[in-house]
């Protein structure tokens, strides 16, 4: 019998890494650790306040 040649597999390629992945290697953030969930859950930066997306803590910036 002939040998049959896998058909549709394609092969495995690993994603590059993401760029946002750099601030974080290198220990070194300028976002601020929310003190509730403790560290690796950053702060957004907005305009007027400092926010966690996962407990919805703020900190307002003092004029």
């Amino acid at each position: 019998m002939a040998e049959k040649a896998k058909e549709g597999k394609k092969k495995h390629v690993n994603k590059p890494t993401s760029k946002k992945y750099s601030h974080y290697a290198s220990g070194k953030s300028t976002h601020k650790h929310c003190p509730k969930c403790g560290p690796g859950v950053f702060l957004a930066q907005h305009k007027d306040r400092q926010a966690c997306g996962k407990c919805g803590y703020t900190e307002f910036a003092r004029k």
